[in-house]
């Protein structure tokens, strides 16, 4: 059984993994690299790959407590099938870059995503930006933080002080993805809240960002895969945050047999609870 001391353990081997996949990101980013198109019409660079494999070889060494080493699922490895990962307790889910859009438009808002999913539960997530070279990173139970790179010593707790100011609601909104759902529950929180500030990001970064406490409140009614979220719902919920299908009114879960997330909402005030 994978325990959070295990993971507590290996944390500054997560932090590398993550960083070092994001230089490889980087350095795929610095030149004038070639964009594919994948079979369901969404872009792939050799950033994705590059990272891919990297991640996929480090965590092959990696165990967790007396675990051993855990399986993978990846983005770029997504083919393994339901009935083979259904008996795995514990397993990591990558995504090796995530917003690889938001790659090709050059605009710095992608990630490294890398999350350990024990019993269809997100325990630990590790988000690492490498344009800012910014690691997020939460483990159930011992908190969520924020750090330079993998220099851990520095991590700061979330959510942080200084991006909590008093004012106007903050609702996250995708850059690349906004539906007429998202723009009635915008609609229908201003009814309850006032005025509102619209921010907008691409990745897992949306997350991250009501993690860290610099917005307040997140809807996604668009469609996303578990490795999208995994990572940052992993720290969201380190940081006191839910992240939760406005539907059934529960949190997501992971390795289902179809890996496409339901819509949902992140949140840390209960307040917000009422909208759905």
């Amino acid at each position: 059984m994978v325990s959070t001391t295990g993971i507590t353990e290996i944390t500054d081997i997560l932090a590398d993994i993550a960083v070092e996949a994001g230089k490889k990101v980087l350095g795929v980013y610095e030149t004038d690299f070639t964009t594919y198109t994948k079979e369901d019409q969404t872009p792939i660079t050799m950033a994705d790959r590059q990272s891919h494999q990297y991640i996929c070889s480090r965590l092959g060494d990696v165990s967790v407590g007396n675990s051993g080493p855990l399986p993978v699922l990846s983005e770029e490895g997504r083919s393994i099938p339901y009935g083979e990962r259904r008996v795995w307790e514990a397993f990591w889910l990558v995504d090796p870059l995530d917003g690889t859009k938001e790659f090709v438009k050059r605009n710095g808002e992608f990630t490294v995503n890398i999350a350990l999913i024990a019993e269809g539960k997100p325990l630990a997530g590790f988000v690492y930006v490498p344009v800012k070279d910014v690691l997020y990173y939460g483990i159930a139970g011992s908190g969520a933080y924020t750090c330079t790179g993998s220099s851990l010593e520095n991590s700061r707790s979330l959510p942080l002080e200084e991006t909590q100011p008093a004012g106007k609601t903050r609702i996250m909104a995708s850059r690349s993805h906004r539906s007429s759902e998202t723009e009635e529950f915008i609609n229908k929180l201003k009814q309850q809240v006032g005025d509102v500030h619209i921010i907008s990001a691409g990745s897992s970064l949306k997350l991250c960002r009501v993690a860290e406490g610099s917005v307040d409140i997140y809807p996604r009614f668009g469609p996303t895969m578990e490795w999208d979220t995994a990572a940052a719902h992993a720290v969201c919920g380190a940081a006191g945050c839910i992240v939760v299908n406005p539907h059934t009114k529960t949190e997501l879960q992971y390795n289902k047999e179809n890996l496409v997330n339901p819509h949902f909402i992140v949140f840390r005030d209960p307040k917000f609870a009422n909208l759905f």
